[in-house]
């Protein structure tokens, strides 16, 4: 039944990951940046996984201090810990519901100094558009500014914005040791770079007419359900003695 837990918690940190990935941030920019540069498809990919992967560290960074916390906590709550967890999840899923049922379901970062227009009308042009503006007058972009600087600018504001949607999922995933905390942070850098590659790929080779705007309006509520429904697992197998 452990094993059984395990697969449900790295499927639901697989979703969460590969999904946040989806989100325009995460891949929108480097397409811009890519055109307004002249890169390559592979460079243009080859540079999206290596921000991805200073997101995923800073992620799993702050996972290990939540893990840690855990089994602290598990030490000394013992047999406590499943319903403790359990609740906790279940109160981070009621807050992720409350904020898309009061209008503040987009839980994404744009670049410094954006913002974002919560608008029916807004669309991935609007999103589109939105970013262009942004970095038209970026170092990104800029010509008398190298490649390297571009890297490295989207590489931070990749990396400074971590994923923390996955962070709940570590915690759900304390009683397994760090055997779950190491098999979790594969976990979320598959799904990160995965979401990130195959939504630039399909960017750059002109099919990305995928409406991830609308799962953008509604990733609070995803993220909600997910983590009540893993909560509830955790108090069930508990009840039953299975955990």
């Amino acid at each position: 039944m452990n094993s059984a837990v395990l697969a449900t918690i790295a499927t639901t940190g697989f979703t969460v990951a590969f999904f946040h990935a989806a989100i325009p941030t995460h891949w929108l920019p480097f397409v811009l940046v890519s055109r307004a540069r002249g890169w390559n498809r592979s460079k243009t990919l080859a540079v999206s996984a290596f921000a991805g992967l200073g997101h995923v560290a800073l992620t799993s960074l702050l996972g290990l201090v939540i893990a840690w916390f855990g089994f602290k906590l598990d030490e000394s709550a013992g047999r406590l810990f499943p319903w403790i967890a359990g609740g906790v999840l279940l109160a981070i899923g009621a807050f992720y519901l409350w904020r898309q049922f009061s209008g503040r379901g987009v839980l994404h970062h744009h670049p410094a100094g954006g913002h974002h227009e919560a608008s029916e009308e807004c669309g991935h042009a609007r999103e589109k558009s939105h970013f262009e503006d942004e970095l038209k007058d970026s170092h990104l972009v800029s010509k008398k500014a190298g490649d390297w600087a571009a890297i490295s600018g989207l590489f931070m504001m990749l990396t400074l914005s971590p994923c923390e949607g996955f962070l709940p999922v570590y915690l759900s995933g304390v009683q397994f040791g760090w055997h779950g905390f190491i098999l979790l942070s594969l976990i979320l850098a598959l799904g990160t770079l995965a979401g990130m590659l195959v939504f630039t790929w399909l960017t750059l080779v002109g099919l990305a007419n995928v409406p991830v705007q609308k799962f953008e309006r509604f990733e609070a509520a995803m993220l909600g359900t997910m983590f009540c429904l893993l909560g509830i697992l955790l108090i069930v197998l508990e009840s039953l003695g299975l955990a």
